[in-house]
This record gives structure tokens, sequence and C-alpha cells, in this order.
């Protein structure tokens, strides 16, 4: 791989591809989905690019991960945040060795470049003006303008992108425009039972059977009662109690013990009862609970110049003149 281009006179150093592991086990469909996003049916036609939408942690980024690999093609993988600058998803200006400014690639326009796929990771992390920049990539246009480096980049035939995002509060709203250019949305559910024991099993060859059983118990638990615990957080649980049994292998501590320690310490005290943390949830987002009035911010619920204690005062009042 060559480490720089040139494009309109002026050289980019390219970034490295990503080269670890990307093994997607069980919901084949939605590999398949993504898969369909990519294909181009006619010369006038263009690739799509999907939102991949899920709790975090349930394998958004694996998935592009394994459609790329599936495809045969090199990937980038670019961490948004809340203080990317389009200059840091275009090209970065860098003061060389000698004192001369050189251009960096990033890894999206790398991938652009060299025709690989590039997944835009917690996308709705990003802000407006960054998203702005890629408007005219995500559309039928397919280029992006480096004001920094005064360039024009026209992205390969080959290039593929997918945009992840958690399904919860983002830190910016993606504008609509933006929005109508990442269709369509896939959703990542949670695997299956056997899926989940899978991707355990791969993660983990090492891990004793008892252990594995509790942790699947624990997640397929966590997913019918629609809490956000992931793969990934039974994964580190696993991990820290192998580790922890690991540690004390000359006094032999019981494994459901070390995996409820392991459980606090990664999750928290509220995952060690489920049913009790789907109630507190459930309260908290509405359930049966009767909502605050004004007056609640102000007064206690006793005292006298709440407003329900007023209520109750004219309804006494009430009922004595009713009675004379």
């Amino acid at each position: 791989m060559s480490k720089f281009v040139e494009i309109q006179g002026v050289r980019l150093f390219l970034a490295q591809p990503d080269r670890s592991a990307g093994e997607w086990i069980g919901q084949r469909e939605i590999l398949k989905q993504l898969l369909a996003c990519w294909l181009t049916v006619d010369q006038a036609d263009y690739p799509l690019s999907p939102r991949l939408v899920g709790t975090p942690g349930i394998g958004k980024t694996t998935l592009g991960m394994a459609a790329a690999r599936t495809r045969g093609q090199e990937l980038y993988i670019y961490q948004c945040t809340s203080d990317t600058r389009p200059e840091d998803l275009l090209v970065t200006p860098v003061l060389s060795e000698d004192s001369k400014i050189v251009y960096h690639a990033s890894q999206l326009v790398t991938a652009m470049i060299r025709g690989g796929v590039c997944i835009l990771d917690e996308g709705n992390r990003m802000n407006e003006k960054s998203w702005a920049s890629l408007a005219p990539l995500l559309d039928h246009r397919r280029y992006v303008e480096s004001m920094v480096a005064g360039i024009t980049i026209q992205a390969h035939p080959d290039f593929r992108c997918a945009v992840t995002m958690n399904d919860d509060e983002s830190t910016f709203e993606v504008p609509d425009y933006i929005l109508s250019r990442l269709q369509p949305t896939l959703t990542i559910g949670f695997p299956s039972r056997q899926d989940e024991m899978s991707i355990l099993r791969y993660h983990l060859p090492f891990a004793a059977a008892e252990m594995l059983d509790l942790t699947v118990e624990f997640l397929q638990g966590a997913h019918e009662l629609k809490l956000d615990f992931s793969t990934r957080d039974g994964i580190n649980v696993l991990r820290y109690a192998i580790k922890r049994l690991a540690q004390d292998a000359d006094h032999p501590l019981s494994k459901d013990v070390v995996w409820r320690e392991a459980l606090e310490k990664c999750l928290g005290e509220d995952a060690l009862d489920l049913k009790a943390l789907a109630d507190r949830k459930s309260r908290t987002l509405g359930g049966s609970s009767v909502p605050m009035g004004l007056g609640d911010f102000f007064f206690s619920p006793e005292d006298p110049l709440h407003p329900d204690q007023l209520d109750d005062d004219d309804d006494d009042d009430d009922d004595e003149f009713d009675e004379g």
C-alpha cells in the first residue's frame, strides 16, 4: 500500500486500514441487508449509506467490519466525537520535522481514495458542521471538498460507507438533510440464547461452561426485561471473573460468588436484581406514577400551602356548605 497519493498537486499521506478480526455470529439477515445496501445494480446506480442502530455493545461496528470482510475490501473506522471538526473528518494539516506543512488524509478520505469501506462510528455524537462537510459524499455526487488543502476528492466507485448510531440520547441531533442521506436504518436486535452463547465462546474459548451459562442466563433475562445490558457487557463480566479466579488459584473461590462479584463491579449493584431494576426503570419512564405538578417543586405534599392541600380544604368547606 502506497503511503501517499497526489490529488490536484497536493500530496496526501494515507491512513492505515483496520486489520482486526470482525466475525459476525448469528443474525444473518441483518448482514444480508447491509450487503444489499452496498450493491449497485446499474451503471447509473450508486450505493446506499445506511445507519446501523442499536444498544451500545450490540455489535454494530462488528457487523460493518464483517460486511467489509465479506466483500473483500479494506476497512477503515473513523471514531466520531462531539468535538470532531470537518478537517478531522477529511484532511488534517500537520507540521513536519522540517517545519513544512504536510496533509494527512483521514480514515474516511483514505477509504474514498482506495475504494475501501469506512465505518463512521458513533455518528450521532458529531456536530452539524462536520456532517455538512459530508453532504455531497452521501448523495449522488460522491465527493468531498477539503478547505484546508484546497482540493476536491472524488470517491472511488468501490467506496462504501455505513454509520453506527447508539439507540440513546445523542450529543447532537443529526440534521434532517443528513438523515435523509443515511438510509435505510438497519436496527440490530439482541441475539438469541444460542447465538449469544456462540459469541461468548468465540471471544472467550477458555471460559468455564458454568460461568458461560451464568452469563448467558443473565443476558437473556435482561433482554426479556428490555434492559440495555449487551453481549459486550457479558464479555467484560466474564473476563473479570476469570481473572479473579486465576488470581486466587491457591485459594479456590466459588465460581458463582466470583461471577456475582464481577457482575457488580462491571455493571453496578443494580444488575444483581434485574426485576427490581426493570421495575424502577418502568416507574422512571412513566409507569403508574402520578405526574408531578408545579406545586411539588415548591412545597412538600404535607405542606398546608401545597395546592392539593388547599383543594382538600376547599372540598371540606364545600361539604360543610352542602350540609348546611
